[in-house]
């Protein structure tokens, strides 16, 4: 395959496939039924050769009918194998990619949700990024993609789509709507690999904005940061990181201190201070 001989590799599934030695085992069947999923792959990796050929060649009809009659011995072998419960996440985005060529929307719709709601596959984060993503290209409800952002963000609370979430629900103006936004990017920077990240703490911002034109707003940010209080300072608001941020990313220490100032502004002041020499 690396070396670029798929008609090879297929022949050489197909052997494997139909390999037999006494009474097929447990374990057999399920090598089985793995090989026809690479075959399947193959299938798609030649599809997506002829796709790419196509406003190459002077005959399109032939090339589009090479190309539609790999996706059907894909798209046979496929469907069988969603049926067994698994994580199969290159041969879903395969098979859906082929699906939207043709416009089978319906069909690629129900694959997506399948694997994502079936309660017999293994959770898993990357079937709900697919549905997402899927419903986002079709122009589908901010409600129907917050839907599947909430599920996502029990899996990954850190995912990077919570940025988007986060946005989704302030659309709303809903103090409820705009209350889960808090919770969601306060949960983002709970996890270091977000600590940088300039897009969270405006997003943290802007919350905080909108939560300040409403009633008993301290007090739904008080709810947020009291489980936070005993070290969520010391992942964000230390000397250390003012002195590391003020060098590196000045930016990033104004997005900061507004927000050490209120959630603790005793611990921070050493941050707040540094940040006020910058101006």
């Amino acid at each position: 395959m690396l070396c670029g001989q798929i008609e090879e590799a297929k022949q050489l599934l197909a052997i494997g496939e139909s390999w037999r030695y006494g009474k097929e085992s447990a374990s057999q069947h399920q090598t089985a039924k793995l090989i026809q999923a690479y075959r399947s792959l193959l299938d798609y990796v030649i599809w997506c050769d002829k796709k790419f050929t196509l406003d190459d060649t002077d005959d399109d009809s032939v090339t589009y009918q090479d190309m539609h009659s790999y996706f059907r011995q894909a798209s046979v072998h496929l469907k069988e194998i969603f049926k067994n419960p698994g994580v199969w996440d290159p041969f879903i985005v395969s098979y859906v990619e082929m699906l939207e060529f043709y416009d089978d929307h319906e069909e690629a719709l129900k694959i997506l949700n399948d694997y994502a709601y079936d309660d017999t596959f293994p959770p898993n984060p990357n079937a709900h990024v697919f549905l997402y993503q899927y419903l986002k290209r079709r122009g589908a409800s901010d409600k129907k993609l917050t839907k599947v952002l909430k599920i996502l963000r029990t899996l990954v609370p850190s995912h990077e789509f919570m940025l988007e979430y986060s946005s989704l629900l302030l659309k709303s103006e809903k103090k409820g709507d705009i209350k889960k936004a808090l919770g969601i990017v306060m949960d983002m920077l709970d996890f270091a690999c977000w600590r940088k990240e300039l897009e969270v703490w405006r997003s943290l911002n802007d919350i905080i904005g909108k939560l300040n034109s409403g009633l008993n707003w301290k007090d739904i940010l008080s709810e947020t940061v009291e489980p936070r209080k005993d070290w969520w300072p010391a992942l964000h608001f230390t000397s250390f990181h003012a002195a590391q941020d003020s060098k590196e990313n000045p930016e990033l220490m104004k997005l900061k201190a507004p927000v050490a100032k209120i959630f603790c502004p005793d611990l921070a002041s050493k941050y707040i201070a540094a940040e006020t020499k910058l101006r």
